[in-house]
């Protein structure tokens, strides 16, 4: 790791690391000691310009771009869908945007930084809006393709472009993750009735704080037959096993404060393993999954009970406990799960660890 801290200096470096090690822009920071935020503040003023902090307001103003790519992505996991931006309903600090391609949940408490980059390289200038979190990793990327309207988007930066054009960013702690109580203080007996309780998946989170249990522990602490541990390449099967079959996912990859959900079929699945990395990739049209199965550390199948019937969801996690991604057959909500879907579950992952 090298330590840059100037500008000027941030810039050479940066551009060197990319143009040498054909890293990205999150890879090449790291290479530096950088966040990816702080290595983009310091092209401010030459491809990158800051906007102010008005993160919903920006949002709404998103469809008026047309069509574009939607990303967002974890340590593990990167998630990309082709499609059009709906209107947002935002409370309390909370954004919704729910469309057929497009379908987001924002936590705007989480959001930090906001810049619009126009960065040229050999297809010519790729734009994009890119968000952070205090700390400096990206939040969520929105980058304009050949059918997106320009003329919007430069309406759109004018706009919400920030009186400060700072190229030295300053951080601060992102909010710690709540602190996992051991099993022997957890109310083991009241968590496996509200488990048993629940009427809607949504209830499993606040659940969770209810009794201050970790996503991981609550795999173990489940009620009989609620949860299974499954080998770490189960996603890779499983994925294998819905192209093949047709039946319709839905996968949840979040960052800190954006969570973006892809439903519908998968199609091409492609295996890619390299020296440090071991990747599935869903390599659709419209929609790209990139995830590391060397980085998942435990993988689980999860029933929760619902108004509508059990709904089974692959869950996966790394090393810290934190969620990789989620995959559900697809449903809306008022709507039973697919029976499709839990045969595929027990017909690839019929194991328990």
């Amino acid at each position: 790791m090298i330590a840059v801290r100037q500008p000027e200096d941030i810039r050479s470096a940066f551009t060197a690391a990319r143009k040498e090690h054909k890293l990205r822009h999150r890879e090449a920071a790291r290479l530096l000691g950088l966040t990816e935020a702080q290595a983009l503040a310091a092209f401010v003023g030459h491809h990158v310009l800051a906007l102010r902090p008005e993160f919903p307001a920006i949002m709404a103003r998103i469809r008026e771009l047309g069509e574009v790519l939607a990303l967002t992505r974890n340590e593990a996991a990167v998630h990309e869908k082709v499609g059009h931006y709906k209107s947002l309903t935002e409370f309390d600090s909370i954004g919704l945007m729910v469309g057929k391609e497009i379908d987001l949940r924002m936590f705007f408490a989480q959001w930090a930084h906001a810049f619009a980059v126009s960065e040229e390289d050999a297809q010519g200038v790729k734009r994009s809006l890119q968000f952070f979190d205090r700390g400096g990793d990206a939040v969520h990327k929105i980058f304009l393709r050949a059918e997106s309207d320009l003329a919007a988007w430069e309406r759109l930066v004018a706009d919400f472009r920030s009186p400060l054009q700072a190229q030295v960013l300053e951080l601060s702690a992102n909010e710690a993750s709540a602190g996992m109580k051991a099993d022997s203080e957890v109310d083991q007996a009241g968590f496996r009735a509200a488990w048993e309780a629940l009427e809607d998946t949504h209830e499993f989170f606040g659940m969770l704080r209810r009794f201050g249990v970790s996503r991981t522990q609550a795999m173990r602490l489940a009620p009989p037959r609620r949860t299974r541990r499954v080998g770490n390449d189960a996603a890779r099967r499983m994925l294998q096993a819905a192209a093949v079959s047709g039946v319709p996912i839905m996968a949840f990859v979040g960052s800190r404060g954006m969570i973006q959900i892809h439903s519908g079929a998968v199609h091409r699945i492609v295996p890619l393993d390299g020296e440090s990395a071991r990747w599935i990739n869903v390599m659709d049209e419209r929609f790209n999954l990139h995830l590391d199965e060397a980085q998942v550390a435990e993988a689980w199948i999860v029933s929760k009970p619902t108004a509508d019937g059990d709904i089974n969801s692959l869950e996966l996690f790394d090393a810290d406990g934190e969620t990789i991604v989620l995959f559900f057959g697809q449903r809306k909500p008022g709507h039973p799960e697919l029976p499709a879907w839990r045969e595929l579950l027990d017909g690839v992952l019929p194991e328990a660890l």
